[in-house]
């Protein structure tokens, strides 16, 4: 996606209303502090044969909230910082400076025996399943139980009930190899239930997994969050995970947390670059300049591309109300009486709430009039006819200082 293209698309300063409506009310649980994590490396020194130390620094200056309900997404290429972040969370990791708060406690600072409490309360699943391969499903799922000292017959209670959870009572007495990837997870997600948490850290859950596994999976971290009400982080570098389940996202970038929000809001205008490669991803979009073409080539009316967007939302910055785009195609289009073919483009929602990008081959007596009033409701790229082209980028640009 060229720039122009992610500029118009991306830069209307969108921001979302949760069709379920948004609380008011939030309860922090993870909370970072100013965190700073560096790494130190021992190197080859060039000056007279010293071994010199080079500092890495993994997470950069991180403050952040996850609130207590939350399915918090943090997203970023490899090496951004997001998995360094999350053993931050379970004191895994000591921040070099600030402070890591969890269930209102600082762990930061913390000895391991008083850790202990906290890590109780904190399920993890693996990219991998890291499942005990000598075990069968249910042993592996028994095992935080064992270490925790339950009572076996308690523990059996327990396991059974996980079992029917993650659908896989039928599956007790396998062991991990008789497993697909799916169900591994499901054991995975059973075993990291098992002692009660309040939170569950998925680092990287789904990325070992094919779509449609990858589609039940989180179908099952939703009603993880939604029946036991826990707080999922997630940690993956595919935003059409964060798209289907999560409520709120980061994205990390080189140790730091370059944008922050709710999934709406950060779909709908992300302000940085790395944020649009991610959604260009995710998100049905503007064509590119050769399909645009391929369509003059084809169809002799105006090529036009129309934002859907499903709400009125408000800018980030200013609070400016921006209407909602794409609403009334159907309507003009009949009092216009003009000609319309759909091309391009598919609406995708988030949150419950649409948005998208269609793009019209648009004839007849009366296309003027109105693609002139689509465009006082909606936002268009007119790319022009057959006959009478607009270049592509002309296009975008004057459809963003029309916006502006």
């Amino acid at each position: 996606m060229c720039d122009q293209r992610q500029a118009w698309l991306y830069g209307q300063g969108l921001k979302t209303i949760n069709e379920s409506g948004s609380m008011t009310e939030h309860t922090p649980i993870i909370t970072f502090d100013h965190v700073v994590k560096e790494f130190r490396q021992r190197g080859s020194g060039t000056d007279g044969g010293k071994r010199g130390t080079t500092v890495a620094r993994a997470v950069d200056d991180v403050s952040l909230t996850i609130n207590e309900g939350d399915i918090f997404g943090i997203i970023g290429y490899s090496g951004a910082g997001k998995s360094t972040l999350v053993r931050l969370i379970n004191a895994l990791e000591k921040p070099t400076s600030g402070t890591v708060t969890v269930l209102g406690t600082e762990v930061s600072s913390l000895s391991e025996s008083k850790l202990r409490p906290i890590r109780q309360k904190i399920g993890m699943i693996f990219q991998q399943f890291n499942l005990f391969s000598t075990k069968t499903v249910a042993q592996n799922i028994a095992y935080p139980l064992q270490l925790d000292h339950w009572r076996k017959d308690y523990q059996d209670k327990r396991v059974a009930q996980l079992l029917d959870f993650v659908g896989l009572r039928d599956h007790a007495n396998k062991y991990p190899s008789q497993l697909s990837g799916g169900q591994k997870q499901r054991v995975g997600i059973a075993r990291a239930l098992a002692t009660n948490p309040k939170i569950l850290l998925a680092d990287e859950a789904t990325s070992a997994l094919d779509p449609e596994t990858t589609t039940e999976v989180l179908s099952l971290l939703k009603r993880v969050n939604e029946e036991m009400g826990i707080t999922i982080v997630l940690i993956t570098h595919q935003m059409n995970v964060v798209q289907q389940i999560a409520n709120r996202v980061a994205v990390m970038s080189a140790g730091k947390v370059v944008e922050s929000g709710s999934v709406y809001d950060v779909f709908a205008a992300p302000q940085q670059p790395v944020t649009k490669r991610f959604i260009s991803t995710a998100i049905s979009g503007i064509p590119e300049e050769s399909r645009i073409n391929t369509m003059h080539e084809e169809n002799l009316g105006h090529i036009v591309t129309v934002l859907i967007r499903q709400h009125d939302v408000e800018e980030r910055e200013d609070g400016t109300v921006i209407a909602a785009s794409g609403q009334n195609i159907s309507q003009l289009i009949a009092k216009h009486g003009v000609r319309s073919s759909l091309l391009y483009g598919g609406i995708d929602t988030v949150n419950g709430v649409a948005i998208g990008a269609i793009t019209y081959e648009f004839g007849g007596d009366n296309v003027e009039s109105f693609l002139n009033e689509l465009a006082q409701n909606s936002d268009i790229v007119d790319f022009g006819t057959a006959a009478q082209p607009t270049p592509y980028e002309q296009a975008l640009i004057k459809a963003g200082q029309e916006q502006a």
